[in-house]
């Protein structure tokens, strides 16, 4: 398939180029900084622009039989105003240029694979979610909820999957990248009471799960990215701990999260048990569904 991609230099985007080309995909790329993508871009069709400015961009994403939409500022960022503005502004506009290039009946059909994240049910303690369960509330909510209704107005000229996804492990970025140091020095530990849900997925199932997404057309609407078994933030700390080698006795004390992160503490210290439903119920096989072998594949051979 001839794939575009936006938001194709960070993390998550990189991996994903890297395991649409080895599955045989045709790939360009939509990037401010090329340079970023360093010998991937010999590989791909590379166009300068941002998703945030309308150009000629936008008639090249025409041509195009899925568009993946990565865009979106971090959120972890203290949550001011402007910040706030910025992580909304950020995934509306670019979510809405790319929309309106999707060709109202184009050469054939088109699917669109829009980001957005578990912060959709907000705080949901013990509660399972699924696909089918109403959104949170919460700022993070918000956006999500804003975020899928702007790309759900490509319904009528593509098939739109709305990417539900949860805290991302990997190699070289990510959730782990920023866990990593304060692990190895032994002074890593669980967040406040440790309870909370941690709705992860390693970055292959991730890859994998996109591309299935993409190849399987009776899919659409929201789809959960995470494991099969998310598990809680005292878990999933003593499961580093333990690949590390580390001692994890340490706890980091609500106070302290939230005098660091101000309203953003509220993502790390409430959690979401998300399930991915419609995955499973498609036949889609997680390379790795339990927290351990994740942890220890990803760093497992770099114990430090």
């Amino acid at each position: 398939m001839k794939v575009f991609i936006a938001g194709g230099t960070g993390f998550i985007g990189q991996a994903l180029i890297k395991k649409l080309l080895q599955t045989g995909h045709t790939v360009t790329a939509l990037a401010r900084n090329p340079d970023k993508l360093g010998d991937l871009s010999a590989q791909i069709r590379m166009i300068p622009g941002s998703p945030l400015i309308p150009g000629p961009w936008q008639q090249e994403l025409a041509n195009h039989e899925v568009i993946i939409n990565l865009t979106g500022a971090s959120i972890f960022t203290r949550w001011t105003p402007a910040a706030k503005e910025m992580i909304l502004h950020s995934r509306i506009t670019a979510t809405r240029n790319i929309v309106e290039a999707i060709p109202a009946k184009g050469p054939s059909p088109v699917t669109l694979i829009n980001a957005s994240a578990s912060g959709f049910y907000g705080s949901c303690q013990d509660e399972k979610k699924y696909e089918a369960d109403l959104p949170g509330t919460g700022f993070l909510a918000t956006v999500c909820q804003a975020w899928e209704n702007e790309a759900k107005q490509a319904q009528g000229k593509a098939r739109v999957i709305l990417m539900r996804t949860g805290v991302v492990l990997g190699k070289n970025g990510g959730a782990l990248a920023a866990m990593l140091p304060a692990f190895r020095l032994g002074i890593g530990g669980k967040l406040g009471h440790g309870q909370q849900w941690f709705p992860w997925i390693h970055l292959d199932d991730l890859t994998s799960a996109i591309i299935f997404l993409m190849e399987n057309t009776e899919i659409h609407g929201p789809v959960n990215l995470s494991a099969p078994r998310p598990v809680r933030n005292k878990e999933f700390t003593r499961c580093l701990g333990q690949t590390l080698h580390r001692a994890t006795f340490l706890t980091v004390p609500k106070f302290a999260i939230r005098l660091a992160l101000g309203e953003l503490s509220s993502v790390v210290l409430e959690g979401c048990r998300m399930m991915p439903g419609v995955l499973l119920e498609s036949g889609f096989t997680f390379r790795f569904p339990e927290v351990a072998p994740a942890v220890e594949e990803i760093v497992g051979k770099n114990k430090g």
